[in-house]
């Protein structure tokens, strides 16, 4: 393992790369900084990052933004049978990928960040009423469908996952914004948050932010 470096904490999709590399037991270096912050917009973060947004991470001289593929990376560099792995064959592959694309676009971006973004954050976004209610209950429909996909007790049996890691920080995203949730994704939730690596990652995400 070369040097790895993580920058970003505070919100659920700097959670993901961090609980990602506990959960693989990486030795790593984090920056705290966090979004919509004077850190994200110095020019030694911006040249780096120019999205001027965080999670990134660094491995050596390799550097990647987004926070579902820092933690695609890392399983695939550093997982092994004793951590994470990342699917071999095309089927698993391909549910795996099916899995992310919908937490990704469905219940993050689709639903869970516009009720974030009109609500938390009106003040940059403008105040929509009508389409924060849009967004939850279309939000709390996805997940519905989500529960009726479940194969459990992870979201693919009997093995932890990427996906895990991606709808678990959805689920206490929709949990802080009040939105419904089914029995059988509360209880994907009590399943995942015994797991030692979350529970740390949970609390070095939320150190301040600078």
């Amino acid at each position: 393992m070369r040097d790895l470096q993580i920058w970003g904490v505070s919100t659920t999709r700097t959670l993901r790369p961090i609980w990602t590399a506990e959960e693989l037991g990486l030795t790593y270096t984090l920056t705290p900084i966090g979004p919509r912050t004077g850190a994200v917009q110095h020019p030694d973060y911006l040249e780096r990052n120019p999205k001027g947004k965080v999670p990134f991470m660094t491995d050596g001289g390799f550097g990647l933004s987004e926070s579902v593929a820092i933690c695609r990376y890392l399983i695939e560099r550093y997982g092994s049978d004793d951590t994470i792995t990342y699917p071999t064959s095309v089927v698993e592959r391909a549910k795996t990928d099916e899995w992310c694309c919908f937490i990704l676009g469905e219940l993050d971006e689709t639903s869970l960040y516009v009720i974030r973004r009109h609500e938390g954050l009106k003040h940059i976004y403008g105040d929509a009423p009508a389409t924060v209610d849009a967004a939850r209950e279309y939000c709390a429909k996805q997940f519905r469908a989500a529960a009726e996909l479940l194969v459990g007790p992870y979201v693919l049996g009997e093995t932890f996952g990427l996906p895990d890691i991606l709808i678990m920080s959805c689920i206490t995203w929709a949990d802080r914004l009040q939105v419904e949730l089914p029995d059988r994704i509360r209880a994907l939730h009590d399943v995942i948050a015994v797991r030692p690596a979350y529970k740390k990652a949970t609390d070095i995400n939320q150190q301040p932010a600078s």
